[in-house]
Formats: structure tokens, C-alpha cells, sequence
């Protein structure tokens, strides 16, 4: 009997309608990433490999391997997670040591596990999407003492410890830092108080986050850069000031696609991080602002996916993959538009980066179904509940 009415649960999962419109947001996201990788990596590819559609092509194919991913995944009953959410911490963690141990430094840091020559895996971008099931699942577990200070935030929040330390190790601070983003906001969604994340923020993030910037002169010099980049035009300040001159001569309407002149050797790899640049310079502010609202679209979706979702599990879940798109997404366009200090933060769905792309398509899969909306007013409840 049982057995009968596990395999009725996860066939009525099965016959949940797809969220078409979060689909079709995908999918333009992607298209338009995808000419833009084209457009923009071209000059590159073409003095590296002589090949102009190099990167492009690897771009595509690992594109459509995200879509046949996502297709999968978006199968599966999100529930299915849900059991192993203490699993999805260790594995965070052994998959963090052993970039320590095995893996190979690029540009200064120690971030990728190469598999071969030429294909590397980058573990950070897998543990975003583990630490969004272990939160959903550990807060779910202590969801009863989540409005009180050491019990619900300090608690929950010293899970994180080691997961953030292994990552300044390699040292990966925008990853540490997405993850607390994304980790914050769930723990506010499920019912810790707003105003403890307030205090904490102010008399132990701000002060630690200063002290990460100040010991490490990597990072301090690129905040001194940030300050006034034409003063170090010629160095630290070049690339944000060649970015700045693309989004500038992009104008309403920009230069038209593919006469971007800054992607000519001009921004170092104008198709990875800086890859907004360019889009800025040949479809203007016009093509940013579609850009933007489609971003808008999907986290409009997220939200609404996690609000009708019939349960916290499923709503923390679809919270999480939300946040961690918005949250990217912010940083990369205010690095961009030099509105903070530059740091290797991929675009979503856009910037030449094999796993990230893969694992950005395959993580919506879990939030694709439209679920039903029996917890839409316990959510709006702990929502209020974590404010006041």
C-alpha cells in the first residue's frame, strides 16, 4: 500500500504542468548568451586558434547539454533531494579539500580540478547548488527555533564555517560570498528574524569582509583600483576603463552586432566575465535593458515557483536557485559598470564558462514545474515573521 502511493506521488509530480513562461525566458537568456559568446569571443579565438568559432562552438555544445540536463532533472521529484541533504554538505566539503590537494592554480588561485588537459571542473559551482539542499533541508530540520538568535541564525550560520573557509583558501571570496547571499536569504524566507541578520552584518560581516580586503594585496589593490581606475589605467585600472568605453559608445541602440571595437584585443576575454560590455556596446542600452527585464522575468518565476510550491522544502529550494541567479547577475553588471570592485563573477546564461553554463541550465530543472499553492500564505507569514 505504501509502495502504491509513493509511486501515485511521484507520478502526480510528473503530470505537474511546466512553468512554459520560465522555460521560454530560459531559452532566450541562452540565445541571446549565445550570439553574444559568438560575437564577442571571435576576434580572440581567431589569434589564439585561428578558428573564430572556437569558443562558440564549445559554448553550444555544452549549452545543449545543460538543456538535455535540465530536461532530466525537471523529472525528478525535488523531494527526492530532500533525503540526502546531510550527504550534500560532505560532499561540499571533500569536494573543496580536494581542490587543495589536487587541484591546479590558475592566474594565482587554486580553484579547478582538471580532468584532462584541456577540460577542467571547477567544484565551487556544484557546491552553490549543494548548499542550497543542505539549507533547505537543515532549516526545514530546526525550523521551530529559527526566530531566535544563537539557535536559529548563529546555529545554522556555523555551518557554513568550514565550506567558507576552504573557499578563501583557494582563495574564491565571490563564491563565499554568493553562498552567504543565497544561504541569508532562505534562512530570512524560512523565518529567522531580519533584524538579527542586520546586526550581524553590521558588527561582523562588514568588519570581517574589510579585514579579507585589507590582508590580502590583491584584493586591497583592486579596491584602490576600483576607487579611481584611471589612475591606474595602464594596469589594474585597464580593463574596467576599456569596459566603461564600450558601454559608453554603446549608447540607445549601440553599434550594431558584431562592430563592438573593444572586443578587438581591448577588454582581455570580452566573452567570459566582461561579456555585458559588449553587449552593452553593440545593442546599447536598449538590448541591456531587454536583457535585464528577461533577468527580471526569471526571478519573477523563482519567486512564484517558491510562493506555490507544496511545501518549505520545495519553497526554500526554488529560493535558493533564484537568489543565486539574482545575486550573480547584480555583481556582474556593478563590476562592469565599475559600481564595485572587479571580481571573477560570471554572467548567468552568457559568460564562456563550460560548468557554469551547465550547471545554471541544469539547476532550473529542479524549479521548472508549476506546483500547487496550499503554502502560498505560510510563506507571505514567514516572510512577515522574519521582518517584525
Amino acid at each position: 500500500m505504501a509502495k502504491k502511493s509513493k509511486e501515485k506521488s511521484f507520478s502526480s509530480f510528473l503530470n505537474n504542468p511546466i512553468d512554459f513562461t520560465l522555460v521560454i525566458t530560459i531559452l532566450l537568456l541562452l540565445g541571446i548568451g549565445l550570439v553574444m559568446v559568438l560575437s564577442a569571443s571571435s576576434p580572440s579565438a581567431l589569434s589564439e586558434s585561428g578558428n573564430s568559432y572556437a569558443y562558440f562552438s564549445k559554448q553550444l555544445i555544452f549549452a545543449i547539454l545543460g538543456l538535455v540536463a535540465m530536461a532530466f532533472i525537471s523529472k525528478i521529484d525535488y523531494r527526492f533531494y530532500q533525503k540526502f541533504y546531510k550527504q550534500a554538505w560532505w560532499l561540499s566539503v571533500i569536494l573543496l579539500a580536494a581542490v587543495k590537494i589536487i587541484g591546479k592554480s590558475r592566474n594565482g588561485a587554486k580553484r579547478w580540478i582538471y580532468v584532462t588537459d584541456t577540460l577542467s571542473f571547477q567544484p565551487s559551482e556544484l557546491v552553490k547548488f549543494l548548499m542550497i539542499i543542505f539549507f533547505a533541508g537543515i532549516l526545514i530540520k530546526n525550523r521551530d527555533s529559527l526566530q531566535l538568535y544563537g539557535k536559529g541564525l548563529i546555529r545554522n550560520m556555523l555551518y557554513l564555517v568550514p565550506i567558507i573557509g576552504l573557499l578563501l583558501l583557494e582563495p574564491h571570496l565571490s563564491a563565499s560570498v554568493v553562498i552567504i547571499g543565497i544561504v541569508c536569504i532562505m534562512m530570512i524566507v524560512a523565518g529567522c528574524k531580519f533584524k538579527h541578520f542586520l546586526f550581524t552584518g553590521l558588527g561582523v560581516g562588514i568588519p570581517g569582509l574589510t579585514l579579507l580586503i585589507a590582508i590580502a594585496p590583491y584584493r586591497l589593490e583592486r579596491f584602490v583600483t576600483f576607487l579611481d581606475p584611471w589612475k591606474y589605467k595602464e594596469d589594474e585600472g585597464w580593463q574596467v576603463i576599456q569596459s566603461l568605453y564600450a558601454i559608453g559608445s554603446g549608447g540607445l541602440f549601440g553599434v550594431g552586432l558584431g562592430d563592438s571595437k573593444q572586443k578587438y584585443l581591448y577588454i582581455p576575454e570580452p566573452h567570459n566575465d566582461f561579456i555585458f560590455s559588449i553587449l552593452s556596446e553593440e545593442l546599447g542600452f536598449i538590448g541591456c535593458a531587454i536583457v535585464l527585464i528577461l533577468f527580471a522575468i526569471f526571478i519573477w518565476r523563482g519567486v512564484l515557483i517558491a510562493m506555490r510550491a507544496p511545501d518549505m522544502f520545495g519553497s526554500l529550494v526554488a529560493v535558493g536557485i533564484t537568489a543565486l541567479v539574482a545575486i550573480q547577475v547584480i555583481i556582474n553588471v556593478a563590476v562592469v559598470t565599475s559600481s564595485m570592485p572587479a571580481t571573477g563573477m560570471p554572467l548567468p546564461f552568457f559568460s564562456y564558462r563550460w560548468n557554469s553554463i551547465v550547471y545554471f541550465i541544469m539547476r532550473n530543472g529542479s524549479a521548472l514545474k508549476y506546483l500547487t499553492s496550499w503554502c502560498k500564505r505560510e510563506l507571505i507569514i514567514m516572510i512577515a515573521n522574519s521582518v517584525f
